[in-house]
């Protein structure tokens, strides 16, 4: 396997002779083909340490459809999730590992049904218990289902975080410490959240770490701080892990180390290389044949020269490196990803470059909008217990559809993603309809129900006037005529008196009692709207007690039928239209009579 070279910059000659030793007749220490000095094997005490990563991640579901379309293909990839920790067990007292799983991926490994279609190639179970008790491999969180975090809704990412790690302790019994943003895609305002969710560093693409004092330095981590909540940051080194990733030596890997720290901005302070890459993607990972791939190339040896005192650099886990080394500068972080190179516009475009990416990165941004309303609404009612089921359901579609795959693999993956948003939205659509049938008027009144009321018929003018004796009304104003031989106002069932020298014309047909009631139907005192219980009607006037006792107003504009006939007496006030304002109702009563339906309270 040929190695992947990158360039380094010059070193000093006080550098070289510290790394060569004496030349001889034969060698100086010179390499013909690399046009460049060749370190010499030395046992030392070396500052150079190495972290190295693995990123495993498969979309939902891919596992079944691999085994089922492609059998070959499957045994590669599901192969490449064993050798880790066998490796990691073999080479225990030297090895450190960095394993990183998304959720989606561990969700499939621990569905009985993938366990079993692959159990003639691989224990599943079996390998996940070896990672639970491999203390050398370091696990890494990314997600539960491996979402470009600066393209999501803010709102998604606590859950995406915090499943995620709930997943990781589901598979393996711990959580992680450290955090490998999907695809690298990342941002500063991701910190608070991680911090919340309990990561302690985050692994970032060294080409995007920015330090405050303007010298680029890869070899160290860093602080960054967004709204006052602070993490580590680790760099990645770039074109190392790019040659981890498609194929190295252990000879060629600890040369180029020695040779890019030795021409670092702090050669003689501690050296921290981070190389990263994935660990299943790549003919150099899933060959069949142990000794040419990764493990059998690379790693073996090297661990066998790190074993036997003969190498310069240093097998590290990060979370113990970072604890004897803290990071003491501070950085800013672009946004930015694995595959972009810096500038000041952050660019995601290989995930929503094209019209259609755009589009179904607008559809998730939709979907979560609409789930985080329902959510809400739901939770403010504490009635419609049935939808959760549905909830839920469109919950876990979102998050899927989030995952970087549908978006990264080109438009013929989007469809996939559809799939998932539509059956969302229907699920969504379910649960507000169940919402707005609870929140109507007769769900959303304040308190128990009311009984239902049983509204007798109108009563008769004689029920409403059997008052105990009154003095005649009084209207502000003005006196009651003195006319001469008046009689006390007779009550219906007689004849009304009839004035000297005057005879009514064409006085209306019926007892005037019927004609009152047409005009102005009465219903029995509600003891909500009574004056005395401070109701909504507490205003209105249902005596001419009361009517006497509340002062100047004005006479509702219901013409009565004594008036109708021109009769200048004065006419008793109609009761069940008497109000403090100008011809309106009473307070709290409809027109119509009846109570009006409570106002619908709006969700939140």
């Amino acid at each position: 396997m040929k190695a992947v070279q990158a360039e380094a910059p010059p070193r000093s000659g006080a550098d070289l002779a510290l790394i060569l030793g004496p030349c001889d007749d034969h060698h100086c220490g010179y390499d013909p083909v690399r046009g460049r000095p060749e370190p010499r094997w030395e046992p030392m005490t070396s500052t150079l340490f190495h972290a190295l990563g693995l990123h495993m991640h498969q979309p939902p579901g891919n596992l079944r459809l691999l085994i089922e379309a492609n059998p070959w293909e499957a045994e590669q990839i599901i192969r490449c999730y064993e050798r880790p920790v066998r490796y990691a067990a073999r080479y225990r007292d030297v090895a450190r590992l960095h394993v990183g799983f998304s959720g989606g991926l561990l969700d499939q490994l621990l569905d009985q049904r993938v366990v079993d279609l692959y159990r003639h190639i691989l224990d599943i179970p079996a390998m996940l218990d070896g990672y639970a008790q491999a203390d050398n491999i370091e696990l890494i969180g990314m997600g539960q289902h491996h979402p470009i975090f600066p393209l999501i809704p803010r709102e998604d990412w606590p859950e995406q975080l915090e499943l995620g790690r709930l997943t990781m302790q589901r598979a393996f019994g711990r959580m992680p410490r450290g955090f490998w943003p999907p695809e690298l895609a990342f941002t500063m305002e991701m910190i608070p959240a991680l911090v919340e969710a309990g990561f302690d560093y985050v692994v970032a693409d060294g080409i995007h770490v920015l330090p405050e004092d303007g010298i680029s330095d890869v070899f160290r981590p860093y602080l960054a701080c967004h709204n006052g909540v602070c993490i580590t940051v680790v760099p990645r080194d770039r074109d190392v892990s790019a040659a981890q990733h498609t194929g190295l030596d252990a000879t060629w890997f600890q040369n180029e180390v020695r040779w890019r720290t030795g021409g670092s901005p702090r050669p003689h302070e501690p050296r921290l290389v981070t190389t990263w890459s994935d660990g299943e993607n790549g003919n150099w990972f899933r060959e069949p044949h142990e000794g040419s791939g990764f493990f059998g190339y690379f790693f073996a040896p090297y661990m066998e020269h790190y074993r036997g005192g003969e190498y310069p650099i240093n097998p590290v886990s990060l979370s113990a490196y970072l604890e004897q080394h803290p990071p003491q500068a501070h950085a800013q972080v672009q946004t930015g990803s694995w595959n972009v190179g810096t500038g000041f516009v952050p660019d995601l475009s290989q995930w929503a470059g094209s019209a259609q990416q755009k589009a179904a990165v607008e559809e998730v941004t939709r979907l979560s909008a609409r789930y985080w309303d329902l959510h809400t609404r739901l939770h403010a009612t504490r009635r419609v217990h049935h939808c959760w089921e549905a909830l839920e359901r469109a919950r876990r579609l979102l998050l899927e559809a989030e995952t970087s795959c549908y978006f990264v693999w080109g438009d013929s993956w989007i469809p996939l993603l559809h799939e998932r948003t539509v059956s969302a939205f229907k699920d969504l659509d379910t649960v507000a309809a169940s919402l707005e049938a609870a929140l109507s008027p007769a769900v959303v009144a304040k308190g128990p129900p009311e009984p239902e009321r049983i509204v007798p018929p109108p009563q008769s003018v004689q029920a409403v006037t059997e008052l105990p004796p009154e003095q005649p009304l009084e209207l502000p104003g003005e006196l009651p005529p003195e006319l001469p031989g008046e009689q006390p106002l007779e009550l219906p069932g007689d004849p009304p008196p009839e004035l000297p020298g005057e005879r009514p014309s064409e006085r209306p047909s019926g007892p005037p009692g019927e004609l009152l009631l047409e005009q102005s139907p009465v219903r029995p005192p509600d003891p909500e709207e009574s004056p005395l219980s401070g109701g909504p009607s507490a205003m209105a006037v249902t005596s001419v007690a009361g009517a006497r006792s509340a002062g100047p107003r004005e006479v509702a504009g219901t013409t009565s039928p004594f008036e109708a006939a021109g009769d200048q007496m004065d006419t008793l006030p109609d009761t069940a239209t008497l109000v403090t304002g100008q011809g309106s109702p009473p307070a709290g009563v409809h027109p119509s009579g009846g109570r009006p339906a409570p106002k619908r309270t709006p969700g939140r």
